[in-house]
């Protein structure tokens, strides 16, 4: 059997990352991994993540398992940072995950359960991951207009007029701020008619909240996935700790489920728990039990908030630094939206071989959809990024 296997496709980004690896050059940028760097190209574990760990170290017991669903501290305490009280307790399903992926994973493992025949929409374009999972699942996708390519903005007339033929029972995958791969994000006028149509569909939106913290701030990023939740009567939310926590390898994830009433929500607790066991069994907990600890003790969160929002507006001022820098190069506003958009990411709207310009003349790497990590910048290298964007002809 092992001798006739397929070969696999090889994603894009991690083949991107080995290119970069193996280029000698030493001025080579890396604009392609999603992961937060600071000014010196690190990915620094956070102050107040160091300080729960040291406690949990000095407090810890045992490491036997927590629950197939994992801790329900945990589950409390994420529940409270992405809705806020907009969803009373006793209609949320939750369920610890290994990160984002495993939460969308599980997610979508729920609709093949039990709505094998649904349609699942996700915007044009979208995480890559997002569809490798659906095409292993055998899931059937149809994709909905998002990005303008002339304007670097969201397509809001096209998405709605998409949206408009979801039917009843079909699966909407949003992503709750900071598009990735665009960094366009709707405003809450679009969120407003988003819900319109999946509540007139009778449609159920999986809401992507990987980068809450990076956008506009904890409590704005979390407005739309908010108002959504609040609107509808169910709801799927997979969330991410990776970036805002800056926990990447721990693997940290959550899938809350939002039901009409108590009743369902213990059906759907026990259907997220069944997954889990068929899946991983127990999920991992030393990140869970870290983003435990700072959500619930005031000084730790307090420092992780600061830091976070250290992060958040380091990024903003590197697209601003990025946006002006063109701007006086190119004696234009074309690039505006490069400090419009929101998160990590922005996708400059470059082709294929502008992108693969930029690698093999002037050493920077990003993905081949054009799509640039805002963080992967530092100040002595966006003059470098501006000057080679306008060079390749973006």
């Amino acid at each position: 059997m092992l001798t006739t296997l397929k070969p696999q496709a090889e994603d894009k980004i991690l083949k991107l990352m080995g290119m970069y690896r193996a280029d000698p050059r030493d001025n080579k940028i890396d604009l392609g991994v999603g992961v937060y760097k600071d000014a010196s190209g690190n990915t620094p574990v956070m102050r107040a993540i160091k300080a729960a760990e040291k406690r949990l170290w000095e407090t810890e017991t045992t490491k036997t398992y927590t629950s197939l669903a994992g801790d329900p501290g945990f589950h409390s305490a994420m529940s409270s940072l992405i809705l806020g009280g907009h969803v009373p307790t006793d209609r949320i399903a939750a369920a610890a995950t290994p990160g984002g992926t495993g939460a969308i994973r599980q997610a979508l493992e729920l609709v093949k359960m039990e709505a094998p025949d649904a349609t699942v929409w996700v915007s044009d374009p979208t995480w890559p991951n997002h569809l490798s999972i659906l095409k292993h699942l055998g899931i059937k996708t149809r994709s909905y207009r998002y990005f303008d390519n002339e304007t670097r903005g969201l397509d809001r007339e096209g998405m709605l007029a998409d949206l408009a033929e979801v039917q009843k029972g079909d699966v909407v995958l949003l992503h709750g701020c900071c598009h990735n791969p665009t960094g366009a994000n709707p405003n809450m006028s679009d969120w407003q008619d988003i819900a319109a149509l999946l509540e007139k569909a009778g449609a159920l939106p999986l809401i992507d909240l990987a980068y809450q913290g990076f956008g506009d701030g904890l409590e704005e990023d979390a407005a739309a996935t908010r108002f959504i939740a609040g609107r509808l009567p169910e709801t799927l939310i997979a969330a991410s700790c990776s970036k805002n926590f800056g926990i990447y390898r721990e693997r940290t994830g959550i899938l809350l489920g939002l039901t009409p009433d108590t009743k369902s929500r213990d059906l759907a607790q026990g259907t997220l728990a069944y997954l889990n066991r068929q899946n991983y069994s127990f999920p991992p907990d030393h990140g869970a039990r870290l983003v435990t600890m700072i959500l619930t003790d005031e000084g730790l969160r307090a420092d992780w908030m600061a830091e976070l929002e250290e992060v958040r507006r380091s990024m903003l001022a590197l697209r601003e630094k990025l946006a002006g820098e063109l701007r006086s190069r190119a004696g234009s506003d074309r690039f505006a939206f490069i400090a419009e958009h929101r998160g990590m990411f922005s996708r400059l709207g470059a082709t294929p071989e502008q992108v693969d310009a930029l690698r093999e003349k002037h050493a920077i790497y990003m993905v081949g959809d054009s799509r640039l990590n805002i963080a992967g910048l530092n100040d002595r290298t966006v003059p470098i990024l501006a000057e080679a964007i306008l060079d390749v002809g973006i």
